[in-house]
């Protein structure tokens, strides 16, 4: 029935009924102005309502979504922190956000000038040489970080360096974008213990090895005590350390990454540093490099020359890796973040997401197993449940929470934890919602043992209940028409 928003916006459809009237001009129509050439011989197959229908239908929609503003979003290795509201409202100013592309640098200075601004914090956080802010996000700039490896062996003649050593507690994006690039991928495993095992790194590094890609915390929450003497190994070999920032949350302030050995490493601003990138984006992915690699760097940077700002290249550059300059609007919240902390606001930051991280691991180890001991850095990775009923499994309690109003963990990853359920808390979460997520999970860890009936049929209060994850995934219903089994014209 009519109201009934449940439904697609198809199924609400009225012939007939519009939400729009486009005026004509000098007494003809819109379609007697369009050329005939340009107009479609069968009209496109959209629904046909009302304004009200579409406002009341899209704002049900988005009162069913679940975002940051939400409430607590855990999702491990994201990042998904509240974002202040007032970095939205610079962005928002109308001299980033009228911006034009193909302005002239003169008529850009305010914004050249912010882009330079933060490519200096930047260098100040992570302690590299310079930074290139074009990549659009964490994955793009590991591309753009490997391209320069290549380059950069290329030119002094060692294009025998193929090989990328990837510890096999790294993001999945880093043997990705190796392999994207043309390097060969060589996975070392990590120790017991959850780190690096430098042993292994020494038997994998030679003469042919080009970079090692490494996540410091990595994937498990756990910092690499072993870094230095990981990028010594890799430096002694010839090769280079690319280093994923992804996680640059937990030590921002506190601990800098070219002190440790790096050579060239992404930040994922958009995440990092006030705009979490749920939705699929926009993002940013920021690259610095050690004065060895800042070369190579894409480009054009701004850069202050004669009393202006202008664009430029490295005399090596890799070239522009991304159409136009970069994401303005995410660095633009990024750098307001960032003047608005400080280096000390920077510093309780991190502290205060590696404290919410460790007190909530310490409240549910009661009740989920706890790989690895000893203190977690922003996040920690459970595996799974201490004690359930035959069949339930980390999936269960991931469905099971959304009926406890939660966005669920990210689940079943890293690889390397079987049942994996991965939890990143951040530093915008109080006391008080850290203990309501413990105890949402504390008393679906009961159910899993005394109802797991209320497991395995979850979610019940969702809009959607359980479906097949493999089937949607594999074969996705896109369009309406498809679900119909029809061409939509």
């Amino acid at each position: 029935m009519r109201g009934d928003y449940s439904k697609l916006i198809f199924e609400i459809s009225k012939e007939g009924r519009t939400s729009y009237s486009l005026p004509g001009f000098d007494g003809e129509s819109i379609e007697e102005m369009i050329d005939a050439s340009l107009v479609r011989d069968e009209k496109p197959r959209l629904p046909e309502v009302s304004e009200r229908d579409i406002v009341m239908h899209y704002t049900k929609l988005s009162e069913k979504n679940y975002g940051v503003d939400s409430g607590l979003y855990p999702l491990g290795s994201c990042t998904m922190k509240y974002n202040p509201k007032v970095c939205e409202d610079i962005a928002a100013l109308e001299g980033f956000s009228a911006m034009h592309p193909y302005q002239s640098e003169l008529t850009a200075q305010g914004s050249l000038m912010l882009m330079h601004s933060l490519a200096e914090a930047l260098c100040e956080i992570t302690g590299m040489a310079a930074f290139s802010l074009q990549p659009a996000a964490g994955a793009h700039g590991e591309l753009a970080g490997l391209m320069m490896a290549k380059k950069r062996f290329e030119t002094i003649g060692q294009a025998n360096r193929t090989k990328i050593i990837v510890p096999d507690s790294s993001h999945g994006t880093n043997p990705a974008s190796a392999a994207i690039a043309g390097f060969d991928v060589i996975s070392i495993d990590s120790g017991p213990d959850g780190l690096i095992d430098l042993d292994a790194l020494q038997a994998a590094v030679g003469s042919d090895t080009a970079a090692l890609m490494v996540t410091n915390p990595n994937t498990l929450g756990l910092f690499e005590k072993g870094i230095a003497e990981a990028c010594e190994i890799v430096h002694k070999a010839g090769g280079l350390v690319y280093y994923d920032g992804a996680n640059l949350n937990a030590i921002m302030g506190i601990a800098k990454p070219a002190d440790m050995g790096v050579d060239i490493m992404h930040v994922n601003v958009h995440k990092t540093f006030a705009a979490p990138h749920g939705g699929g984006g926009p993002g940013a992915g920021p690259i610095g490099a050690s004065e060895e690699m800042a070369a190579y760097l894409p480009g054009p940077n701004a850069a202050f020359k004669e009393g202006s700002y202008i664009l430029q290249s490295p005399a090596m550059s890799i070239g522009q890796v991304r159409g136009y300059y970069s994401s303005l609007s995410v660095l633009v919240k990024a750098y307001a973040y960032i003047a608005i902390l400080g280096g000390d606001g920077l510093s309780e930051a991190s502290i205060a997401a590696c404290l919410n991280a460790n007190y909530l691991r310490e409240k549910l180890s009661s009740a989920y197993k706890m790989p690895h001991s000893g203190p977690c850095m922003h996040e920690f990775a459970a595996a799974g449940l201490l004690e359930a009923a035959e069949g339930v499994h980390t999936d269960d309690v991931a469905k099971r929470l959304i009926d406890y109003g939660y966005h669920p963990p990210t689940v079943y990853f890293p690889l390397i934890v079987e049942e994996a359920i991965m939890v990143e808390p951040t530093e915008t979460e109080s006391i008080e919602s850290l203990d309501d997520f413990a105890e949402a999970m504390l008393s679906i860890a009961k159910e899993a043992v005394e109802s797991p009936s209320l497991l395995k049929s979850a979610p019940g209060k969702a809009p959607a209940k359980r479906i097949d994850s493999l089937l949607a995934a594999k074969k996705p219903v896109l369009t309406y028409w498809q679900l119909k089994g029809e061409n939509n014209g």
